[in-house]
């Protein structure tokens, strides 16, 4: 890093290459980078001095960048090999890396705090950014998702030693991290059009438990699949909602608020409020506050306050439309089918006495095949289902895999299969009470007509 002047992002709109270019952007480097389509996120970082450029011809790169002396290529799995712009730059001797390289660096120049896991990832390490980011250590953050407390992903603190990380187990990039504090929150099988069968998947958590610097700290959720084999000089500690070496204690709920007592093992800190007040919360705020303590910064008033104030990163169980009477509308990032079920499972808790209707867009057709059963399972708590099409992201379409093999097995009271662009008009012409949007695609999209809709 120290012979160049200048980093190339491929997949530049990414949120976490977004988080990369504004750390390197700080640090003085020249940044640029290719993207498909233009996003608030790439417009935002334009402004913000990253030259991006939307044609994936070779000669659509900057001239700036084209200097394999001075510039290093960054790219995410995202990236087909056949991408102009990629095989470019490997012809021409550039040194191109993977992201998740590039962020293993950061973390092996600081005390990272990595959090890995099938769910959870992305509210606990926002939980433990927030949380340093309001005591006097700070840190550096690079999260999976943009933070509505700060409308950023990146937290930058230049004199701090401490990094926050989201852990990515797809493709196997959390293999390039080397945490001072590991947490894994789930081993539940996903990915499997990567890893191929769970025994791998499994293997891959084991081999991260590998890489926590001699003298740091594991902190795995209590009954997880996990046959971690960190350094014999690690500290291992268990987590969970109401056991292990952390847990919560004397939980409170009413007036739309959860406080709870964070149980540690040299004590306690009592009455900490959540900010965002849903039951899955508890657990993410247990392993987040675990993290910190490990690092011997956590302050009882800080604990308190910083976890009171968090506002949850965006697309995670947010509020889009919550009047004193009338519908409501959440959405959620839920993509795998333990992640629904306790989507749904905060809406029932949240809103017990009113009618949930569910839309959800699977994402992938591989997690479609794979876990067809369970999605079914999991919507049918629900008391209407809207069923979208499949999300592909970067997949080609799979023979026989559709959304129908999720709808046929669905047993809520009503279900509907309807194509995306139909779902705001289905949804103005049969109403709702509560609407909670759920996917990892672009459901999201629809949000603002949704809640147009009700307000007129």
């Amino acid at each position: 890093m120290n012979c160049k002047k200048n980093i190339f992002f491929i997949g530049a709109g990414g949120i976490g290459m977004a988080a990369l270019e504004r750390y390197f952007l700080s640090r003085g480097y020249r940044i640029g980078g290719y993207d498909r389509t233009p996003t608030d996120l790439t417009a935002a970082l334009e402004q913000e001095g990253v030259e991006i450029t939307f044609d994936d011809r070779a000669e659509a790169i900057p001239e700036a960048f084209r200097s394999p002396e001075e510039t290093l290529v960054v790219y995410t799995p995202a990236i087909p090999d056949t991408h102009p712009g990629l095989r470019w730059f490997r012809a021409n001797g550039f040194e191109v890396t993977k992201r998740a390289a590039v962020l293993g660096l950061v973390t092996r120049q600081s005390k990272a705090l990595c959090f890995s896991g099938t769910h959870g990832k992305t509210t606990t390490s926002s939980m433990a950014a927030h949380l340093m980011h309001n005591s006097p250590e700070g840190c550096n953050a690079f999260l999976g998702g943009v933070l509505r407390n700060y409308n950023t992903n990146f937290l930058l603190d230049e004199n701090s030693d401490y990094s926050v990380v989201e852990a990515d187990e797809y493709d196997r990039s959390f293999h390039h991290l080397r945490p001072y504090v590991a947490v894994v929150t789930s081993t539940d099988p996903d990915h499997l059009d990567i890893y191929g069968t769970e025994e791998a998947y499994l293997e891959s958590f084991a081999r991260f438990t590998e890489l926590i610097q001699p003298g740091g700290v594991l902190i795995k959720h209590t009954g997880l699949k996990l046959a971690e084999r960190p350094d014999q000089s690690v500290k291992v500690f268990t987590y969970s909602r109401d056991r292990g070496d952390f847990h919560a204690e004397n939980i409170r709920y009413g007036n739309g608020t959860i406080i709870f007592n964070f149980i540690h093992p040299e004590g306690r800190i009592t009455d900490i409020p959540l900010g965002v007040p849903v039951e899955i919360n508890i657990t993410n705020a247990v392993a987040s506050l675990a993290a910190v303590w490990a690092t011997g910064t956590l302050r009882e008033e800080t604990a308190r306050e910083a976890m009171g104030s968090f506002m949850g990163p965006k697309r995670r169980f947010e509020f889009h439309y919550k009047p004193e009477s009338g519908p409501v509308v959440i959405d959620d990032y839920a993509h795998h089918p333990d992640e629904l079920r306790n989507s749904i499972a905060s809406v029932h808790a949240l809103y017990p006495d009113r009618k949930l209707t569910v839309a959800f867009q699977p994402h992938l057709y591989s997690r479609t095949r794979d876990f067809a059963p369970q999605f079914a399972e999991a919507l049918s708590v629900a008391d209407k289902v809207i069923l979208l099409d499949i999300y592909p992201a970067r997949e080609l379409p799979i023979p026989g895999v559709t959304s129908e093999i999720i709808f046929k097995e669905i047993t809520a009271p009503e279900k509907r299969l309807v194509v995306k662009e139909d779902l705001v008009a289905t949804l103005a012409n049969e109403g709702f009470d509560v609407l909670l949007t759920v996917g990892a695609g672009d459901i999201c999209n629809y949000l603002p007509e949704i809640v147009r809709n009700c307000s007129n």
